[in-house]
């Protein structure tokens, strides 16, 4: 088999069981979604952003220059942001945007 067939045929493997995992859901609980499971989609994706920040600024160093400031900035940058126009993508993209030119110009 060459290697383009191959591939072609991992792809639509792939394909179809992520359409299946993402279908899943809907065909278990097809009637009511039990009480725990609206309980984790209410507290998971705090939690999973809380987890995310934490291991983005586990390597941050404070007692060297810049002393975490591009960082720092950036957190307010999208803190504000965020309060402000309640969109994600505008906030973590222009945060992201204020990293990289701060680790730039401090650097």
């Amino acid at each position: 088999m060459n290697d383009s067939r191959y591939a072609a045929i991992l792809v639509a493997v792939m394909s179809v069981g992520t359409i299946f995992l993402r279908f899943l859901p809907f065909l278990v609980f097809k009637k009511k979604v039990p009480s725990y499971i609206a309980y984790l989609g209410k507290v998971l994706p705090p939690a999973i952003i809380g987890m995310l920040v934490v291991y983005c600024l586990r390597n941050t160093t404070i007692t060297s220059s810049p002393f975490g400031f591009p960082e720092f900035i950036s957190i307010i940058v999208i803190i504000i942001l965020q309060a402000w126009k309640r969109n994600s993508l505008i906030s973590i993209l222009s945060g992201t945007v204020v990293y990289m030119i701060l680790i730039r110009v401090c650097i």
